[in-house]
């Protein structure tokens, strides 16, 4: 019987710059975890058919193939969450990983140890899951949105820009823009990359 606990102590890690990925492999050795690290995602695929690590790190730029096309081949093979990270974050890749599987979206650079802290979130919410889906009331500071603050920010999350929402909900793209500076100041999200991962972190 494998056991699951040393399971999620390994980490696999995939991403070309070696400096960046060293660092990270260090701070979470030092929290007791087995880190395997990989340059290329055909090299990550391939050690997955041997072996399901507990969470994967994924650089969305890595070499070999697209990171979307790996959350997509991953996310048939393994059941661990992946933090996924990108030198280029806006909100429509977010919302694009978050749709293919990705637990987590950080936007780089960013230090080792917000890594280390993706990686203990998104284990510690794996073992405590419950399928939920996102709800933007029961993230923290959700409750001081408003009405249409709430409206704005299940477009955003749902990947449609200034432009698109502000179509849908009838007011100037300009609006949207003000609206979302105030959810993001209410919530405590530092960009709209970290505003979409906070809500689909978020779970009833």
């Amino acid at each position: 019987m494998v056991d699951s606990r040393r399971v999620e102590q390994d980490i696999y890690i995939a991403d070309a710059d070696l400096a960046f990925r060293s660092a990270v492999a260090s701070s979470l050795e030092t929290q007791g975890y087995h880190v395997t690290l990989f340059s290329d995602g055909q090299s990550l695929l391939a050690a997955t058919r041997h072996h399901a690590p507990g969470c994967i790190v994924l650089d969305a730029e890595v070499s070999g193939t697209t990171g979307n096309d790996l959350l997509v081949e991953l996310g048939h093979r393994v059941a661990a969450p992946i933090v996924m990270m990108s030198d280029h974050a806006n909100v429509e890749m977010a919302v694009s990983a978050m749709k293919k599987g990705a637990k987590d979206f950080m936007a780089k650079p960013c230090v080792a140890d917000a890594v280390v802290g993706r990686v203990q979130q998104a284990l510690a919410e794996k073992r405590g899951s419950n399928g939920s889906a996102p709800n933007v009331i029961s993230m923290p500071g959700g409750e001081r949105l408003t009405p249409r603050e709430r409206e704005v920010l299940q477009k955003i999350s749902a990947g449609g820009s200034n432009k698109e929402a502000g179509r849908q909900l009838g007011i100037c793209p300009r609006t949207i823009e003000v609206h979302r500076a105030r959810i993001m100041e209410k919530i405590g999200a530092r960009n709209t990359a970290d505003l979409v991962r906070i809500v689909y972190s978020a779970s009833f």
